[in-house]
């Protein structure tokens, strides 16, 4: 939270200093490469993912006390909690200091849209992790990788060739990484491949709204959108028992404060500076954390195949990061 919260009073000040600049003042340029790349933005999309990745022990352990729909209902909501009052601290600093306020209108829309793609993409993901291999559902929610280019053409959005090659590297490298048996489209296969699909449209809706609103505030309406959802769909579909989130207090905390309320700020954040493909597949380092994390903190050696495809998906994000050639004049 704090390298999070340290980047938004930075904006800020920026954002102050630009104000008070003068005509004769140059306005200096963003730290980007010229593939569009800032690399503070790279940074906190790694933070994001890194958080992701090591959480995965913490939200297997919390669905042996919780169903999906409690589960991600309550860790939503603590990552709404979580941010609430550096909203309120960001807004009455804004007001002291006679800063324009982000639009309100947008950050609500916003955060409303982004938080019930991620509530049914997270919903569909742990559903479908019920009826395949951890391995399917693995390999299948990272498609997303090349869902976000495709679908990225459809909303006029031009993908520099590298993007493109970095996907399908990355795809073949999170194959070899998570698959271990044949690929057969059954039924939790056929959810996983619609969260894959929602994730895919959730990366381009932040990428629409952030450069309007507060990143914060965007994360804010989002996670309560999708925990009120979810905790609706919670009291229909099953039979939370207050004695079992309290069991469960430990891995709610871990998935609610770190993997929603600073990770997902995180994604929002950095997405302000990267292009959605490339976020996406800096975002996909989830998966190699998460079996790195698993390598050193549970013990679980790597296999050969394992480790090549960890390779390939490191190789891939580094490649959409290289500088493009310069532009004649």
């Amino acid at each position: 939270m704090t390298s999070g919260r340290n980047t938004i009073l930075k904006r800020e000040t920026d954002m102050i200093k630009k104000q008070n600049r003068t005509p004769e003042e140059p306005e200096k340029e963003p730290e980007t490469t010229q593939a569009g790349i800032s690399w503070k933005s790279s940074l906190m999309l790694f933070l994001a993912a890194f958080i992701w990745g090591t959480a995965f022990v913490a939200q297997s352990v919390g669905m042996d006390y919780l169903g999906p729909l409690s589960f991600n209902g309550a860790r939503f909501l603590m990552g709404s909690a979580v941010l609430a009052p550096l909203v309120c601290f960001n807004r009455a600093k804004r007001k002291r200091e006679g800063v324009k306020p982000a639009d309100n209108k947008a950050t609500v829309k916003g955060g409303i849209c982004c938080g019930l793609l991620l509530c049914g993409a997270s919903l569909l993901q742990q559903y479908g992790i019920l009826h395949t291999s951890v391995g399917k559902a693995g390999f299948i929610t990272t498609l997303y990788i090349i869902l976000v280019p495709f679908f990225g053409l459809f909303l006029k959005k031009r993908i520099p060739g590298k993007s493109w090659a970095g996907a399908v590297i990355a795809a073949f490298g999170m194959y070899l990484l998570c698959m271990s048996e044949s690929l057969s489209l059954g039924r939790g296969d056929s959810l996983v491949f619609l969260c894959a699909i929602l994730f895919s449209v959730h990366i381009l809706a932040v990428d629409h709204f952030s450069p309007k609103t507060d990143g914060v505030e965007l994360s804010c309406i989002q996670f309560l959108t999708a925990g009120v959802t979810a905790v609706i769909l919670a009291l229909i579909f099953e039979k939370p028992d207050i004695r079992n989130f309290v069991d469960g207090i430990i891995p709610l905390a871990y998935a609610g404060i770190l993997s929603c309320g600073v990770a997902y700020t995180l994604q929002v954040l950095g997405q302000k500076g990267t292009d959605p493909t490339i976020a996406s597949l800096i975002l996909s380092l989830e998966s190699t954390v998460s079996v790195l994390a698993g390598w050193v903190v549970l013990k679980q050696a790597l296999t050969g195949r394992e480790l090549a495809g960890c390779a390939l998906v490191l190789c891939a994000v580094i490649l959409v990061q290289l500088p493009g050639k310069k532009q004649g004049l």
